[in-house]
Parts: C-alpha cells; structure tokens; sequence
C-alpha cells in the first residue's frame, strides 16, 4: 500500500539583497591580501559598525558606496549613523576613500573610491598600498565606441535589377504654415556642470535662473584647468545635512574653493615632479590629501574635532525653567 508523504517541500534559497551599482571607475574596490570570510569578523566593533561592515564585505566591486546609497540599502540606521559609521571603520583600518585619475591619454577624469578591506590594516600598510595603486593606471573603462550604422544602405540598381517604378503623380497641396523657431544656443561645460549637482547630490538641486547667475563664477574654474568631475566633486564634498539655500551655498564654494592659476610656463621636464594619479580623501569631510597627510583616513580638523555634546534626556530638564525660558521668549516688548 502506498503511503502518503506530508513533509513539506523544501524552500527556496533567499535571493541576494539588491544593492546601489556606482557609476563605472566608482564605487567599491575590494583590497588584495585580506584573510577568508570567518563568522567572528568584526565581532569587537560595536553593533552597528559591524552590522553595517558586514554588509559592506559582501558587496562586490563596483557597488555604490556613497552614504545615501548604503543607508537606502539598510534599513536599521540613516544616513547620519552611516556616516558615522564608516568614519569609524576607517580609523579602525578597514576603508580608505580615495579620488584617483581614471582613463588614458586625453580621456582622464577624476573618480572616487572606496578601498575595503576585511582585514584590519595599520596607517603603514595603506600608505604603501595607495602609493602602489597610484603608480598605474587604475581604470577599467574603456572608451565608448562609436556608434555603428545599423540601418540598411542604399545599394545601385544593377543592370540585372529593374529600376523602381515612378510614384503616381500626386496633387500638389499647399504647404502648411510654418512658424520660425530659433534653435537653444548651446550651453556652456559651466552651466552643465551646474545643472547636473543635483543628480550627484539632491540637496543642491538649481533652476535654470540660478545655473546662469552662477555660470560666470563656474566658467572662472574652467578657466583655471579644472574639469566637470573636479568642480562637481569640490562643491558636493562635505555637504551639511540640511541645505537651506543651494544657490547660496554653491556660490560661496565656488568663490572660496577657487582653484589658483595654472603656470603659464611648463616646468622644466627635469625637475618636474611625476603627476600624482591618486589622492586620499578624508571619510569624514571628503578633503583630498597624500596618504600620508590622512592618517586614519582623517584630515587634522575631523581628527582634532570635539566630540559631540550628548542631548540631554527628557527627564534630566528643568521643565519648570524650560517653560519660564519659553515665555519670556513669547512676551511682548
């Protein structure tokens, strides 16, 4: 007799948990001579550093690794916590952020990145590390080929082809009227890079009154040599939490970050310095420094920086002189 089974069947393995792709050159890059996967990595940092490292380990290279990007993906803390997070993580020598010079030739263009590694390193062992990446050229990319012409070509009728039959004639119409439109003029590289902030960062999203007065402001920056990548990375880094006027903020970025002139004359090629193609960026603020000028991934002002005041517990107020603060604040002259 055939005896029925009950057991359940098997469940299906859980998909990975979707993650923010960076820009390609962007992103995470994952360290050489970290030791295996263990189950007590991280198992000294606090709770929430090593809730937010371990998802950090697992994603792979090239993963978006901007605080707005990983708080979207982790549903327990912020964006303030993950910030604070990951500049803990890089004082305890598992990240570095870097903004290196990616491509070849002509077609260079500076990106950010954020170097992991599982296995904590000391400030010895990075430096040595950055200053071997900066060495060569650290760009995947390739460029864009153009595009192929994929539509059918029109080919000579041969002598064994019969030419197409004439159209039947048709009869003539009167032309529509037609209205005279002047083309956009083309924007200026000042006023893209202007317009395109608020993709990189939402906080300082511009209209196009603020693009143009602004525009003469950026256009001086282009003047100096910089690109697009540079002066969108100088006026999104270290922005605070709450952008009250963007048009604002940016015009005073732009008129306190100037970037000096370029020398007019070439330095001699044998005294010339060799361009750097790697810098170190503090996890903190995003100032870009040498390795060596970042120890901890810190810069000198996030490094030297009071802790922060802890708020005070509701039921540790004086309530009474809270409100008597309240009213003298409401009384009228």
């Amino acid at each position: 007799m055939a005896t029925e089974h009950l057991s359940p069947a098997l469940r299906a393995p859980a998909s990975s948990r979707p993650y923010a792709k960076a820009r390609p050159g962007y992103g995470k890059r994952t360290a050489a001579g970290q030791h295996d996967r263990r189950a007590d990595d991280f198992a000294l940092m606090p709770e929430r550093e090593r809730y937010i490292a371990g998802y950090v380990d697992r994603l792979p290279d090239g993963a978006a690794m901007d605080i707005k990007s990983l708080a979207k993906h982790l549903p327990l803390y912020g964006q303030m916590a993950v910030s604070s997070a990951l500049k803990a993580l890089g004082v305890a020598g598992h990240l570095r952020r870097v903004r290196c010079l990616a491509g070849e030739g002509d077609q260079v263009r500076w990106v950010s990145r954020t170097y992991w590694s599982r296995t904590a390193r000391d400030n010895e062992w990075w430096d040595a590390f950055l200053a071997s990446e900066g060495s060569h050229s650290t760009s995947e990319a390739t460029p864009t080929p153009p595009p192929t012409d994929t539509a059918p070509r029109a080919t000579a009728p041969s002598a064994t082809t019969p030419a197409p039959a004439a159209p039947p004639p048709t009869t003539p119409t009167l032309p529509k009227q037609r209205t005279s439109v002047s083309p956009p003029a083309a924007a200026s590289p000042a006023y893209l890079a202007l317009a395109q902030l608020a993709r990189r960062d939402t906080r300082l999203a511009l209209s196009a009154a603020d693009c143009r007065a602004l525009e003469p402001l950026a256009a001086d920056w282009f003047a100096r040599g910089v690109d697009a990548d540079y002066l969108t990375q100088a006026l999104t880094a270290g922005l605070p939490a709450q952008v009250g006027s963007p048009v604002g903020l940016v015009r005073r970025r732009l008129t306190d970050k100037l970037p000096p002139h370029a020398p007019s004359t070439p330095a001699p090629a044998t005294t010339a310095a060799p361009k750097r193609r790697l810098l170190a960026e503090c996890t903190e603020c995003g100032r870009p420094g040498s390795p060596e000028a970042l120890p901890d991934g810190l810069c000198r002002p996030c490094r030297t920086a009071p802790p922060e005041t802890p708020a005070i517990a509701p039921a540790e107020r004086d309530v009474h002189a809270l409100v008597g603060q309240l009213r003298d604040l409401t009384r009228l002259p």
